[in-house]
């Protein structure tokens, strides 16, 4: 696997910073409930994509900026456009209980934050 370079990882980490806004504490709670885990493609009845993203994301938010790894920023790109593909289809009408916002929150976007 290449490197990612510096100004790579500097885009990176802003458009992640702006995307990702739910805290890691907020994000570990929510990743708890019965809804984040309800949420999104299971793969073999198991454990979410999104879910296990969120789990990733949360590790990534407690790591310190130095500590990142390419990999880690090759993840933080993979929720990057993720949330912005899924912004883009955001349903009609009020989204507050909606599996569109539940998958969202679990790669650690709530749109109405």
């Amino acid at each position: 696997m290449t490197g990612v370079d510096d100004d790579e990882r500097k885009r990176t980490w802003s458009e992640f910073g702006e995307l990702v806004n739910m805290k890691p504490a907020d994000l570990e709670k929510w990743l708890a409930s019965p809804e984040s885990e309800a949420a999104g493609q299971h793969k073999d009845g198991g454990e979410s994509t999104g879910h296990a993203s969120g789990r990733r994301i949360a590790e990534i938010q407690h790591t310190r900026k130095s500590d990142l790894t390419d990999d880690d920023y090759l993840h933080m790109r993979k929720v990057v456009g993720y949330v912005r593909r899924h912004l883009a289809q955001r349903p009609s009408g009020d989204v507050r209980e909606t599996r569109w916002r539940y998958s969202l929150m679990n790669w650690g976007h709530d749109p109405l934050a």
